[in-house]
């Protein structure tokens, strides 16, 4: 099984929680001063009235100042519990928007296969899956599908953190690593994630093994897949790429972001078209 080309698959359906305007008119519907606000406190309320020290150290790559811009503040504008229902709300239009019909069989049996991957997630040391797994399961199967997908996310997320700390690279470096390997633009790495040009030119020659790390993140993000097996992931793989492929096509987040992600290049198929 290849762990990078489930992730593929999932981060897209996961990533309408922050970056449509669906979700951005949730959250100023909340009050909220701007878009970094709303994606702090959306993407930090399974935590509860999380503190801006401890949202840093388990989101890692963002600079303190930026989430401290957000938080807590944010919990004065609305409650964690009220960012949940904000967020689900921005996920259902937006969804509803990219997909059209979201009760299609093939969104049902994915929601099925993802619920059960997710289930089987390993949560030890993994705090915003096990907080994301706490919550309430969605009955609709298009939201359940993606509170599977966020699941997923978050607990690969949480690897990669661990595997950057154990492998010695911290948040900064590890942003200025990944922007020379991958030919990303310094600049917007800064800015996307906060960072001052002396704070990156401080750690940008400090060396890393990003490779080393991508391979510990994907072996530990494969438990679940192990749990659903060969033929169910065959086909959890299967119902998801043309999802995938709709939502990337349309979502403008999929084209530039500090992930490098491409799924419309990376999962194109002959024929495909939306």
């Amino acid at each position: 099984m290849d762990a990078r080309q489930l992730w593929l698959r999932f981060e897209p359906y996961h990533d309408v929680t922050y970056f449509t305007p669906e979700s951005r008119a949730a959250t100023d519907a909340l009050g909220c001063k701007g878009g970094w606000m709303g994606y702090f406190g959306m993407r930090a309320a399974p935590l509860g009235a999380a503190s801006p020290e401890l949202v840093t150290a388990v989101f890692y790559n963002f600079a303190p100042r930026m989430v401290a811009r957000a938080l807590p503040d944010a919990w004065a504008v609305a409650s964690p519990s009220a960012f949940l229902d904000a967020r689900l709300e921005g996920v259902d239009g937006a969804l509803r928007r990219l997909l059209g019909d979201v009760s299609t069989p093939e969104i049902v049996e994915a929601a099925s296969l993802a619920r059960d991957a997710a289930s089987a997630a390993c949560i030890a040391g993994r705090p915003l899956a096990a907080a994301n797994l706490a919550l309430p399961w969605p009955s609709a199967p298009h939201l359940a599908l993606w509170h599977a997908c966020t699941i997923l996310r978050e607990a690969r997320g949480d690897g990669h953190v661990a595997a950057l700390v154990a492998h010695g690279v911290g948040p900064c470096q590890a942003l200025a690593l990944y922007a020379r390997e991958h030919s990303l633009d310094p600049a917007y790495m800064r800015s996307a994630r906060g960072w001052s040009l002396e704070e990156w030119e401080a750690v940008s020659d400090l060396p890393g093994d990003l490779a080393a790390v991508e391979r510990a993140t994907d072996a530990a993000a494969l438990a679940p897949w192990e749990a659903l097996g060969v033929g169910r992931t065959s086909r959890f793989i299967d119902l998801m790429t043309p999802l995938a492929l709709r939502i990337a096509s349309a979502n403008e987040a999929m084209r530039v972001n500090p992930m490098a992600l491409d799924p419309v290049r990376e999962l194109a198929v002959p024929g495909w078209n939306t």
